[in-house]
């Protein structure tokens, strides 16, 4: 039997010549489809080739890869960019794609399973980072323009500017040096707030009422002002926020100031107060001569040296005491350490605000001319 003849095999098509690869073009969007050439099939999926044409970065079945040119190629991108985002293969490449400028692969946003949050918006030039700075409610107590919890109300309300920015956010620090301004309508709040001057009897506390003992503000009434010709008449809402900036014990007697104004408040009670307080104190027992010695500078309370005082003698039973600091029944236990027993205490000054001729149980508003 004769053999069949073989078909004549097609010779193989030769593969075109090696050509430097262009570089691709910067992208400046989202990569084009490109138009469907001869031979796609309509589904999407690219038609194979021939085997004699080698397909781009993948060798045909049963035949080892052609080397690259200039060595193993790695592959562009991330580690594992590849096994998350494959790329559809062009038809019709005989060599590897060159890889992409970093600046197209940057240009080209990935996607992202949440949306990206807003960025905070900058700090004003005005205000320090966290770590730096003062906090403004700090600054502004310290300049007394309000006190600490005054002022974040105003900064709550956006009546608050540093260096011509308007500031509503608690907790802001500063540069201690910045210029601090307050909105026309925080004047004017600070201008309808009242200080009180009232003559404290004996049995009223100053503060927060005591099993037995009312506290000295329930006094403030209409039928209790003294000065009734004066330009300001009381109404009920002047007691909302009336606080006393400073104490008078129980037995004590004298000159007791209440206010809404906390720049007051501090000024008279804050740590870094110096406003004097004067007081008459009707004492019993035999003073030695170093006793008085030591009631002017020299003793401790509670294991704080006290600040400097001035003492000396009223009359035969009387004291004159002058204080900058207030400590919780201080003068009746100073008196105590020299050996004193205190019988009686009037305060008749504060700062430049005497008592003068108020009588018990009266008061008075503090006159627009009138300061600490």
């Amino acid at each position: 039997m004769k053999a069949r003849p073989k078909p004549e095999e097609a010779p193989a098509e030769s593969p075109a010549p090696e050509t430097a690869a262009a570089p691709a073009p910067k992208r400046t969007g989202a990569a084009k489809v490109p138009a469907r050439l001869a031979g796609e099939r309509r589904t999407g999926a690219p038609r194979r080739e021939g085997a004699g044409k080698p397909t781009a970065g993948k060798p045909a079945a049963g035949k080892s890869p052609r080397p690259q040119p200039g060595g193993e190629r790695k592959p562009a991108g991330k580690p594992g960019a590849s096994e998350t985002r494959a790329r559809p293969r062009r038809t019709g490449e005989d060599k590897p794609a060159a890889p992409r400028p970093a600046a197209a692969r940057r240009a080209e946003p990935r996607p992202s399973p949440h949306p990206a949050e807003p960025r905070p918006a900058p700090r004003p030039a005005s205000t320090a980072p966290a770590a730096e700075g003062v906090r403004l409610s700090k600054v502004m107590a310290e300049r007394g323009l309000c006190s600490r919890r005054e002022a974040d109300g105003l900064i709550e309300r956006g009546w608050v500017f540093v260096d011509g920015r308007r500031i509503t956010e608690l907790g802001t620090r500063i540069d201690p040096q910045a210029n601090i301004a307050l909105a026309p309508e925080a004047r004017r709040q600070q201008a309808q707030r009242v200080t009180i001057l009232l003559h404290k009897p004996v049995g009223y506390v100053s503060g927060q009422p005591e099993p037995g003992y009312e506290p000295a503000v329930v006094l403030i009434t209409a039928g209790n002002q003294y000065d009734r010709g004066q330009a300001q008449n009381f109404h009920p809402s002047q007691l909302k926020g009336l606080a006393p900036a400073g104490r008078l014990d129980i037995d004590s007697t004298g000159l007791l100031v209440l206010t809404q104004d906390g720049r007051i408040a501090r000024q008279l009670i804050g740590e870094d107060s110096k406003v004097e307080k004067e007081y008459l104190v009707r004492v019993e027992g035999e003073l030695p001569a170093e006793g008085l010695a030591l009631l002017n500078h020299g003793l401790e309370l509670d294991g704080r040296r006290l600040r400097p005082a001035q003492v000396e003698w009223a009359n035969e039973d009387q004291l004159r005491f002058v204080l900058r600091e207030g400590r919780k029944r201080q003068i009746r236990r100073m008196c105590e350490l020299v050996g004193l027993k205190v019988t009686g205490l009037k305060r008749v000054r504060i700062g430049r605000v005497p008592l003068g001729d108020l009588p018990a149980g009266q008061w008075r508003y503090l006159r627009e001319d009138e300061r600490f």
